[in-house]
């Protein structure tokens, strides 16, 4: 497998293919609006815009299986991150991402790297950096800010 293979729902409930995607430099992170990390919507924003031209993305899949942080409907979702945040970059439905039911692309990426609690997330903001081909390539902690990603975005895109 490699992440080209997947596909998600948009938060509108379109699928959408990551092979959409290919060529990029791609960041996925799990999301919630009611969490202490959620400013970090600020610093991805901050990063897509600066980068989406030499070819960054930044796809947002919103959880709730940790601490109800995430209740809200879609348009709920999609509401608070536009007036709060200004979120342009693109936005799937809510998912799993440990257990049974967790979504694809989220066991695919902790196969691949699997971070401190193996093959678990440990909290929302939990971002997959996957290159230009496709490769997942680095994890970054939940609390590490989007800010420090930037020096090695900044390498490999």
């Amino acid at each position: 497998m490699n992440f080209y293979d997947f596909e998600a729902e948009r938060l509108d409930g379109t699928p959408e293919s990551m092979g959409k995607y290919r060529g990029k430099t791609i960041i996925v992170v799990n999301t919630a609006s009611k969490c202490g990390l959620t400013p970090q919507y600020e610093g991805l924003e901050s990063l897509y815009k600066t980068y989406k031209e030499q070819g960054l993305v930044v796809l947002g899949f919103p959880c709730n299986q940790f601490g109800n942080q995430e209740p809200g409907s879609a348009s709920d979702i999609q509401e608070f991150c536009q007036v709060n945040y200004g979120v342009s970059f693109p936005m799937f439905a809510k998912i799993d991402v440990n257990g049974s039911d967790a979504h694809p692309i989220f066991k695919y990426l902790k196969s691949e790297l699997s971070g401190l609690l193996g093959g678990k997330i440990k909290w929302n903001f939990t971002k997959f950096v996957i290159d230009k081909t496709g490769k997942p390539v680095k994890r970054f902690a939940p609390t590490t800010e989007p800010s420090g990603m930037e020096e090695f975005i900044q390498k490999i895109i």
